[in-house]
Order: structure tokens, then C-alpha cells, then sequence
């Protein structure tokens, strides 16, 4: 790039707990391969003292594992730039413009508080359902305006980020992507997934995580009581509810599942700030109403 183009600030946020030794390498080096942005990196140690870490590279060392949206925030605390890139450490971008195309797209939209890349498996290249942030995920390469994310490769700008107090960090797992994207949108904001930008992740079963059906559950209730006004929070529940009887037949999962949900009614889910019903129509509009 020549002298006095611009070149976005970035400040890039990775996560590790030192289990992904091969994975890890590989995902710094291609996100310090980036090129034609100003790129800081932070690698936060959740609950552990960040190993194999390229030189030159700041880490924060946390003393017990708060869970993936909070470290996030400290990683997001500790980093400059206008844009925030927050980057799984099983991931790797296999193209050296990646962040410069996604900040590219921030920059040409003003109101665009997010940018959403596809993720695609690096064997196979199939990018799953759950990693397309719409309904209609049959067409993993159409692009558009998005209301949720994949919150484990994503890019948000920063101001807004900070505006609407970062993620969920007592989520601790899961939805904490949707919690962000519907506070971004009630900010003004929007969404964009741009699937011509492929990061490559491996396609993993959430549920391989112990907690997983309990934590789905609890913060799926916590999301809809922190966010919607009050007539939706029923409707939202109760379409959960329906869809964990269909997807879910065996017992154990349907049991910690209820379990979860239990735990959210009873509360824990932090301060409410109900979004807009202006909001309401625009997520609606956009293709997803907040009640699916």
C-alpha cells in the first residue's frame, strides 16, 4: 500500500486455555499474515499463562476461566482500534486481506456495526446451518443484512461495542452473540454477512461441551428477559420450548435442557434494557423477528 492510504486500526482478541497446540499456531500466524491494516493482538489466558506465543504478541493472563464472552471483554479492554476482531483459536484465515476486506466494509458503511465472514470447515469446505446468522441458511454463500452472529469469528466496530457495554459476559457459553447483535441493533446499528470472506474453522458439535444443553437453555431465558419487552418474552420462550422438544429425544438432554431453563426464571440474568419496538420492526423487517 502506498504512503498516506488509510489503513483501518484492528485490535484483534484471541482467546486460549493452551488445549489446541496445533490448532493455536496456526491461527496466529494467519492473523499476524495480515496485511494492509494497523493489527494489535492481545491472546488472553482464561485461567491459565497464554503459551506458544508469537513474539511481539501481548497477552493478559486471567487466574481462573471466566468464561468465553467476558474474556473477550478483557481481550477487547486491552487492544486499540477502531474495529474489534474477535477470532476462535481453532481458526485460521486463509487469505491475507480478510480483516482488510471486513474493515473495508465498516468503513463504507456507517450505520454497519458488525461484519460476519462464513465459516467454512477446512476439509470439507461446508460451512454449517448454525454458522450462518439467518433463518434461511440453505445458501451459505448469499450474502446480506444479518441480525444475529457467529460471535467466533466476527468484526464489530468498536464505538458501538463499547456503547452497548461489550458481551454478555456473565453468559459465561453460548448466545452471547445474539445478545450483542440485538443491543448493536437497538443502538441503530446493523448487520452484514459477507460469505465471500471465508475463515476456515473446524465443524465441531457444541454439545460436545458437558454444560452445553443446560447453558443453551438458561441463556436463551436470560437473553429474552434482558432484551425484549415484556409481551415477547412469552412468545420467544415458547417458541424455544417447542424447538427443544422437536431437535432434542433424548432424556438426559431434554432433562438439563429443562434444567437450564428453569435456572434462567429464576433469575441472574443481569439488567434489563428491553430493546425498542422500533427495533423490534427492524429486526422483523430484516428477516428475523425476536421472537425465533
Amino acid at each position: 500500500m502506498s504512503p498516506g492510504v488509510h489503513r483501518p486500526t484492528v485490535g484483534a482478541v484471541v482467546l486460549t486455555m493452551n488445549d489446541r497446540p496445533k490448532e493455536f499456531p496456526r491461527a496466529m500466524a494467519s492473523l499476524l499474515a495480515q496485511e494492509n491494516i494497523e493489527l494489535d493482538v492481545i491472546v488472553v489466558g482464561n485461567g491459565c499463562a497464554p503459551q506458544q506465543v508469537p513474539p511481539g504478541v501481548r497477552t493478559v493472563e486471567l487466574a481462573e476461566n471466566v468464561g468465553i464472552p467476558e474474556g473477550r471483554n478483557v481481550g477487547a479492554a486491552n487492544v486499540t482500534g477502531d474495529y474489534l476482531f474477535f477470532f476462535d483459536n481453532d481458526a485460521h484465515l486463509p487469505d491475507t486481506d480478510a480483516l482488510a476486506r471486513l474493515a473495508a466494509a465498516l468503513d463504507g458503511e456507517p450505520g454497519l456495526a458488525y461484519a460476519q465472514p462464513r465459516i467454512a470447515d477446512p476439509d470439507t469446505g461446508v460451512t454449517l446451518r448454525r454458522w450462518v446468522p439467518r433463518l434461511r441458511a440453505s445458501d451459505p454463500a448469499r450474502p446480506g443484512v444479518v441480525t444475529v452472529m457467529a460471535e467466533g469469528v466476527v468484526m464489530v466496530r468498536r464505538a458501538v461495542f463499547e456503547a452497548v457495554g461489550g458481551w454478555p459476559g456473565h453468559f459465561f457459553l453460548f448466545h452471547e452473540g445474539i445478545d450483542l447483535a440485538w443491543r448493536l441493533w437497538n443502538k441503530g446499528g446493523t448487520g452484514k454477512y459477507l460469505p465471500d470472506i471465508v475463515v476456515h474453522h473446524p465443524a465441531t458439535d457444541p454439545a460436545r461441551h458437558a454444560t452445553f444443553y443446560r447453558l443453551n437453555a438458561r441463556n436463551r431465558v436470560w437473553l429474552a428477559r434482558r432484551n425484549l419487552p415484556r409481551v415477547l418474552v412469552p412468545l420467544n420462550l415458547t417458541t424455544f420450548v417447542l424447538l427443544t422438544l422437536w431437535r432434542f429425544r433424548d432424556k438426559a438432554a431434554l432433562r438439563a435442557s429443562f434444567d437450564g431453563f428453569r435456572d434462567g426464571l429464576r433469575g441472574g440474568y443481569g439488567q434489563r434494557s428491553p430493546m425498542s419496538w422500533g427495533t423490534v420492526a427492524r429486526l422483523t423487517r430484516a428477516g428475523r423477528p425476536p421472537v425465533l
